[in-house]
């Protein structure tokens, strides 16, 4: 028996529901990397191992979300944005998803261990890369108003000042993520190189969810420019 499309069911044919639940889902799963990472501070190991199933959990049914809505998509849309937009936006929000199961697994699988300014520095900026993903859950969440006026008036206006606000996100990140690095260049002679090259990896990764958002709100910018 072929699977029932649970997306298309629910929201009828407009794509934008099912690309605003998509977000749902991701941002559910980006949400979790707080906890998960304040257990990985204090090497609680089987609370962020229930965590990281979480976020993977999370991860596959944004996927099967992002899988569905893409061979859902009509070919011709009679809307205010292509088709193209659209799978470039779903693309996006995917890759966040991705990063955060990534960082997840990343930690856990060495069980990685941080000096304690540096963890909770880093934490800074896993909690403001999430606000990034956040904020551009905002923003899609104005998308079918966006649609209704004809991507015209205030509604505009609205969504700009979000865009905006998601661009001073991604730009306090970047502030963050070079503070951390350089809290970990006074140290790393004192830690062993691959636990150095390792919490780099973190920091970068993490540094990525708030860019991978700020991207969200750059296709916005082009639709809205269109």
């Amino acid at each position: 028996m072929a699977r029932k499309s649970t997306v298309f069911s629910m929201f009828g044919s407009s794509p934008v529901k099912p690309l605003q639940q998509h977000m749902e889902k991701v941002i559910l799963c980006t949400n979790e990397l707080i906890p998960f990472f304040n257990a990985a501070l204090t090497q609680d190991w089987e609370e962020a191992a229930k965590i990281q199933q979480s976020i993977s959990k999370l991860e596959n049914d944004a996927d099967d979300l992002k899988h569905e809505l893409r061979m859902k998509l009509p070919s011709g849309l009679m809307m205010a944005m292509s088709r193209r937009d659209l799978l470039e936006v779903l693309s996006m929000q995917d890759k966040v998803a991705n990063k955060s199961k990534d960082i997840a697994g990343l930690i856990l699988g060495r069980k990685m261990a941080f000096p304690k300014d540096i963890g909770e520095c880093i934490l800074e900026l896993i909690q403001r890369s999430v606000d990034a993903a956040t904020q551009a859950q905002t923003t899609i969440n104005e998308l079918d108003e966006l649609v209704e006026t004809g991507f015209r008036g205030r509604e505009v206006e609205l969504v700009e000042a979000m865009v905006n606000r998601l661009d001073e996100l991604e730009s306090e990140s970047d502030k963050i993520e070079i503070k951390v690095r350089g809290m970990v260049f006074e140290v790393e002679n004192d830690l062993p190189p691959i636990n150095v090259m390792f919490i780099y990896q973190v920091i970068d990764w993490a540094g990525e969810l708030a860019d991978l958002a700020q991207r969200v709100g750059s296709r916005f910018e082009l639709m809205l420019a269109r």
